[in-house]
């Protein structure tokens, strides 16, 4: 069993830190709980803990990190669970958190549960840090007196997510530096390479070709206006990313993913697990369908799989039912999802239900992200290969021109 590093703080608020073996954390929790003391922070025996960090850095700028979000609804659900006061462990979170973002809406929380409003009200009070789906469950907890149930299902919900994102940032990884390799690698080719083959095709008087002749000037501007080059490649990125952020360039990106062979099919299965997982928290929670439809609409980020929602919550309060809602897009939610929602209804599972198909889609990503490298690689030595053959044959053919007529 793994040794633990831990940090806890006892029912009288004194900090203690050591070393202990467990299972898991669950069992480390549950070990110190039996002490006397409420398991705040764990770390691994052999992983160094983080100082500086550049995220931690802009945090206060770019927002928090769904990292950061999952650790607090941990400390969070173990700390409630222990029967600590909310005031003292919204203190107890906010000397701990790493954001200066959390941490500043981590006190004033504090200052306004004291003045006895309800942690739900004070979530909801930065939906930039705590989306809806946080107040809508919390409140859902307060007022049925099931709040720990309700953390424990955040918990779950966000270690999910975290999961989901992690595997598909891990499957971008590789090709991301592959082409970022590729464009330095080129740059510095234009840069030191193809200026000394210029000037002794320019001494021998070599007819040069168009595409020849299009890559020389290309590297001639860069090494001129190396900075006008600079400065145009960051206003397009900026420009590109402002205008991907309207409502016209987001509908028109999350159309053209949707459409790319092996994009397409990752995408609509983690909007379907983001969906069903979503879901089935709220309804577990006790949120009506209709609000729970409209709270997962905000955790979407397909604008297509958003707006069929939206739709069925319009159709909801018609009287139609979400699986009739749902069987109108089978090109973007699959027939099972269809058949289970049905069933559901039937029978009033629809929580635990979605809670399978969560489960299911999330492991078919999985499986797809794990083959994703294999898939790309192909794509990407192609896309290199053409690249390499075009910058050959641009600056080989006036050599070949050049021998022959010799």
């Amino acid at each position: 069993m793994p040794t633990y590093r831990y940090t806890a703080i006892s029912k009288k608020g004194e900090y203690v830190s050591g070393e202990e073996v467990a299972k898991d954390e669950h069992e480390l929790a549950q070990g110190l709980r039996e002490k006397g003391y409420i398991l705040t922070q764990t770390l691994p025996q052999g992983a160094r803990r983080q100082g500086f960090q550049l995220p931690s850095l802009f945090s206060f700028i770019f927002g928090v990190s769904l990292e950061e979000k999952l650790m607090f609804m941990r400390n969070l659900k173990v700390m409630v669970a222990a029967g600590i006061a909310l005031p003292k462990t919204l203190e107890t979170l906010s000397s701990q958190a790493r954001s200066k973002k959390l941490r500043v809406a981590l006190e004033e929380m504090r200052k306004r549960v004291l003045q006895g409003q309800q942690l739900s009200e004070t979530m909801a009070s930065y939906p930039a840090i705590f989306p809806e789906l946080f107040s809508n469950m919390l409140r859902a907890g307060e007022e049925s007196g099931t709040l720990e149930v309700v953390l424990s299902q955040l918990t779950l919900q966000l270690e999910r997510e975290h999961d989901l994102r992690s595997k598909l940032q891990g499957a971008l990884i590789y090709p991301a530096v592959i082409i970022a390799a590729m464009f330095g690698i080129g740059i510095l080719m234009l840069i030191l390479v193809v200026p000394n083959l210029a000037a002794t095709f320019e001494d021998l008087q070599v007819p040069l070709p168009a595409t020849t002749r299009m890559v020389i000037a290309f590297a001639d501007f860069l090494k001129t206006f190396w900075y006008l080059a600079i400065f145009l490649a960051v206003g397009i990125t900026g420009a590109a990313y402002q205008g991907l952020r309207t409502k016209t360039g987001k509908n028109l990106l999350d159309t053209v993913l949707l459409k790319i062979p092996i994009a397409g099919p990752i995408i609509k299965k983690v909007n379907t697990a983001f969906f069903a997982r979503t879901m089935s928290s709220l309804i577990g929670a006790g949120i009506p369908m209709v609000r729970s439809l409209e709270v997962t609409a905000t955790v979407l980020q397909n604008v297509h799989f958003r707006r069929v929602l939206l739709e069925g919550v319009e159709a909801m309060r018609k009287g139609v039912k979400l699986s009739e809602v749902l069987e109108q897009y089978s090109n973007l939610y699959p027939v099972v999802v269809v058949q289970m929602v049905e069933v559901g209804e039937e029978t009033g599972q629809t929580s635990d239900l979605l809670a399978k198909l969560a489960d299911f889609f999330e492991e078919e990503v999985s499986n797809a992200t794990k083959n994703l490298a294999s898939v790309i690689e192909p794509v990407l030595m192609l896309v290199i290969g053409a690249a390499v053959g075009f910058f050959a044959i641009s600056m080989l053919q006036p050599m070949y021109a050049m021998l022959g007529s010799l």
